[in-house]
């Protein structure tokens, strides 16, 4: 019997890693270990249950990455700026000299674009440029890395940018976002995309695969909801700087990122035909929608 090559998945009890374990456990091809601080949380033994290996560790800890990476083929990176903040960079830097250390041969890493750097400091946008540093410091060691870019979230319609109801009992959302579509994907489907380039990895090696279920301009997106949910639900934009004062924390940073997508990416077409092309399945906004209708419907009439 062939033995399994074995992948680390950080972030396994989160969104993106979690998609990424579903994933690599259901292909049946690896040994899948997943790191996490907390290896007796309800997410880690359902983990357990569906197959993988858990290890407990933290991007704080060097040497629990270090063991956990003892022995893997391939590992699976991802940070999280909105838990740590600016702390991110530190932990993304343990993460790659970790990779580096161990010596693994194929480092999917889950990246942004250093806006920063593309507007050549016209506009900064903290979650993305520290991301940006990250992959500088790991270009640097020559792990030969796949960055693997993100795209908006579907699932921020529930989470965090819900419609909120109007005095006309219509539901509103808006963006510093104008008319330029915004890339989405439903994150469930990183996973997808990831395991189809474990599957090849010299194939992606210094590369960079943008993940987009759907490419939409705002009011789509509201056309899309409106349709599914049977509400009426409008966009509006919302200037940069008006967006930035709303109040909560990372506003600005927020803020930010919309007006970097209005001015700096006009579309991500070519992104989502690579994404369809690695995993079939993946969800454009309206399938999504149609999915978690009763959620999205609960969540608007709560």
């Amino acid at each position: 019997m062939v033995e399994k090559k074995t992948i680390l998945v950080t972030g396994s009890t989160g969104a993106q890693g979690g998609g990424v374990a579903k994933h690599l456990l259901k292909s049946g091809r690896y040994t899948v270990r997943c790191l996490t601080r907390n290896p007796n949380s309800d997410k880690a033994n359902a983990l357990k249950l569906a197959g993988a290996e858990v290890r407990r560790g933290n991007f704080d800890d060097p040497a629990s990455l270090s063991e956990a990476m003892e022995g893997c083929w391939g590992v699976f990176g991802v940070t999280n700026y909105w838990e740590h903040f600016a702390k991110e960079l530190s932990q993304g830097i343990n993460l790659v000299d970790a990779v580096k250390k161990a010596k693994v041969p194929h480092f999917i890493f889950s990246s942004l674009p250093s806006a920063k750097k593309i507007t050549k400091g016209k506009i900064e946008v903290p979650h993305f440029d520290t991301k940006g540093q990250i992959v500088e410091h790991a270009r640097k060691r020559k792990l030969g890395a796949t960055l693997v870019s993100v795209a908006f979230y579907f699932e921020n319609f529930i989470n965090f940018f819900p419609p909120q109801k109007q005095a006309d009992e219509s539901y509103a959302f808006a963006f510093p976002q104008g008319d330029v579509p915004l890339a989405g994907v439903a994150v469930e489907d990183v996973g997808g995309v990831v395991a189809s380039i474990f599957q090849n990895p010299p194939a992606f090696k210094n590369k960079t695969v943008g993940i987009v279920g759907d490419d939409l301009p705002c009011a789509e997106y509201a056309a899309i909801m409106s349709r599914v949910l049977g509400k009426k639900v409008v966009y509006n934009h919302m200037p940069r700087e008006q967006y930035a004062q709303l109040g909560f924390p990372g506003a600005d940073d927020l803020a930010a990122m919309f007006e970097f997508n209005r001015l700096y990416i006009p579309n991500r077409q070519a992104d989502l035909e690579e994404s369809r092309s690695l995993y079939a399945g993946m969800q454009r906004f309206e399938s999504w929608v149609r999915a978690n209708k009763a959620r999205v419907t609960q969540l608007l009439e709560g």
